[in-house]
């Protein structure tokens, strides 16, 4: 019987368990031994859902797909939002909660097998990936609906064969929908670095760039960071900073008209930001022979 927590499920939202002797019935049946579910659902806006399992004995995958929550694994703390997707490995302790102002609303599915750790390693994650970012991806809630298909058979043999069989198919094309999410991101990427060159004469904020990617500024800064290395706002200085050299290069113009025109109107303090990335004051890389 999977672990599933006691969160008192309103009417437009589902937890479908899988009785024991079905389980059973599953466990030993070719065509699904190898990977079968024990629970699945789907939890809209779950205000006051939380979880603590110390001994995990199966899989759960999480794709949240709006809201927040507050996950802690192993020790390790995370937060889950909305398009991330999540898996807790049999055997790994942990905690979830709901963010009380901005509950998450999920679809999940508790699984086993012989199968499920490798399928763990084919979707990508380990001790050091507990959440992969996809957005919305409309293939993998076809997928996740497919599992909850199976409700109102009177727990018949046939369909839970057949959900055992859409939880294979699941799992099989998350390593697809996660590179078509790459190149997603790239092209995101690619927007709002256009912006911010775009306004290198403005002072661009965290939140206005997180509002540009439609994600809260905490969860854009970290989304960033995973993909480049670096910070959204230290990008743009350096973008900025790459503008002011050219400048200096091939213009008079004194290094605070410079400064005003890419937003600073203290020339000093650009100066200083100046120095820090390139490692020498404009006066001195304007005087440096380079060609």
């Amino acid at each position: 019987m999977a672990q599933t927590s006691q969160w008192p499920v309103p009417q437009d939202s589902v937890r479908y368990v899988v009785p024991d002797p079905i389980i059973h019935l599953l466990s030993n049946h070719p065509l699904t031994r190898d990977l079968y579910p024990l629970a699945f659902g789907h939890y809209r806006r779950a205000a006051g859902h939380h979880m603590h399992r110390e001994h995990h004995k199966d899989h759960l995958l999480i794709y949240c797909t709006e809201g927040k929550a507050f996950l802690n694994v192993l020790g390790e703390p995370y937060t889950v939002e909305a398009g991330d997707l999540l898996l807790l490995p049999s055997g790994a302790s942990h905690r979830y909660t709901a963010d009380p102002d901005n509950p998450w609303t999920i679809h999940w599915v508790h699984y086993t097998g012989p199968l499920a750790d490798e399928f763990r390693q084919y979707m990508g994650f380990d001790s050091a990936t507990r959440i992969r970012h996809l957005g919305r991806q409309p293939r993998l809630l076809v997928d996740f609906n497919g599992l909850l298909s199976v409700r109102q058979t009177g727990f018949r043999a046939r369909g839970l064969i057949h959900a055992a069989n859409r939880l294979r198919q699941l799992l099989a094309a998350i390593p697809i929908t996660i590179d078509a999410a790459g190149h997603e991101r790239t092209s995101e990427l690619d927007t709002i670095h256009n912006y911010m060159r775009e306004h290198l004469e403005e002072r661009l904020s965290l939140e206005q760039l997180a509002e540009l990617a439609g994600l809260s500024p905490a969860h854009f800064a970290t989304r960033y960071r995973e993909q480049t290395g670096t910070s959204p706002i230290q990008h743009f200085l350096h973008l900025k900073v790459e503008r002011a050299c050219q400048l200096l290069d091939t213009t008079d113009y004194s290094f605070a008209d410079i400064s005003r025109h890419l937003g600073y109107d203290d020339a000093y303090y650009f100066s200083r930001l100046f120095k820090k990335v390139m490692g020498q004051s404009p006066r001195d890389y304007r005087h440096t022979a380079r060609h």
